[in-house]
């Protein structure tokens, strides 16, 4: 297993996680999601463990909280060792009142006794804000953030889907008021969704921010499992909750590319797209979600994999992101001027 410092924390963690989104006890709410019972879920936790994993991952709305209480039995013996991630904001199916589902003061405080109880723990490791919430000051939200911090029962706090200025403006403002500081970002990150090269990433080198990634795989389409007919059947995953939107057309060129890649180096295609986000710098660790022990046992083995070079520039040219208007990606920097300026001499043209 590889190990990374999270953001500039002193908190190490494993370049692998395992997230239960998965984990239900009988809620069928996401029938094509909520399929691992207590049973299995032990024993993906303890194989996870063997494997080296210390980070696991869950949030208050997965099976409206079933998977927080599935998660903290199985990870009960182990609580020493490994680093609990849990989210809170998002309403889960079961949840109708006003008072809950956001990022106030009131639902955080509440949540977070709630979501202890649920995974049998005095404290949670990363405790994170599962979307923005623009009804609730962001003032707000930090200062109840703080609070669980302060009373022992938060170790670090992250966000997950926010915005790079959000983020940024409520960095600038934890600063500012002494405030416990977002440590690292739970983003969207794949071959099929790197939209978080524009910004996010950017923003987060700004202010040491580790990354974790959601959802390396699309939901597993970059498992290579999936074919053109299949995509509509009912009983897969994009029939029901098909919330990346990615193109499907270009997804199944891109598979094409990732099988001739995983048949020359005798790997998988879902090793492959690990594999690409091993290599990125920026990520710190990377959530693995799984229904069977063999889909953990594969994922597991990306940790091995050895993209070359070439892989990575035929991988990364064939998932390009178009530039958006910034002065940064839009505009073409100048980089005669820098080169002239870190060369110690005075470029012509220069202002």
């Amino acid at each position: 297993m590889q190990y990374e410092r999270l953001g500039n924390t002193g908190l190490i963690v494993s370049r692998l996680a395992l997230g239960a989104f998965t984990f239900t006890q009988g809620n069928r709410s996401l029938s094509s999601v909520y399929k691992v019972g207590a049973e299995l879920a032990d024993a993906l936790v303890n194989r996870a463990i063997d494997a080296g994993i210390n980070l696991f991952d869950t949030a208050d709305v997965y099976a409206d909280g079933e998977s927080e209480a599935l998660l903290g039995a199985a990870l009960r013996p182990h609580r020493d060792k490994i680093v609990i991630s849990s989210k809170v904001g998002n309403r889960s199916n079961g949840q109708r009142e006003l008072t809950k589902g956001c990022l106030s003061r009131r639902h955080i405080l509440w949540s977070i006794d709630e979501s202890l109880k649920r995974l049998g723990t005095d404290w949670i490791d990363l405790y994170i804000a599962h979307r923005e919430d623009t009804c609730t000051p962001l003032e707000e939200t930090l200062d109840a953030f703080d609070s669980v911090v302060r009373a022992g029962k938060v170790r670090y706090l992250g966000f997950s889907n926010w915005s790079a200025w959000t983020a940024s403006a409520a960095m600038e403002i934890q600063k500012a008021n002494g405030l416990a500081p977002f440590t690292h970002g739970q983003m969207y990150y794949s071959l099929l969704g790197r939209d978080i090269e524009r910004d996010v990433l950017p923003m987060m080198a700004r202010y040491g921010l580790g990354l974790t990634v959601w959802s390396p795989l699309a939901y597993g389409f970059l498992g290579g499992r999936y074919t053109r007919e299949s995509m509509t059947q009912a009983d897969n995953r994009f029939s029901n909750f098909d919330m990346l939107k990615f193109d499907h057309d270009k997804g199944f060129e891109l598979l094409d590319l990732m099988r001739k890649i995983a048949t020359a180096r005798d790997i998988t295609v879902a090793q492959v797209a690990i594999g690409w986000l091993l290599r990125k710098q920026t990520v710190t660790s990377i959530m693995l979600g799984a229904t069977k022990i063999s889909q953990l046992e594969d994922n597991l083995g990306a940790v091995n994999v050895q993209l070359s070079d070439e892989d990575m520039a035929h991988l990364d040219a064939a998932t390009t992101i178009p530039p958006i208007y910034a002065t940064s990606q839009w505009i073409e920097p100048d980089v005669r001027i820098a080169r002239a300026l870190t060369a110690g001499r005075r470029p012509d043209g220069a202002c």
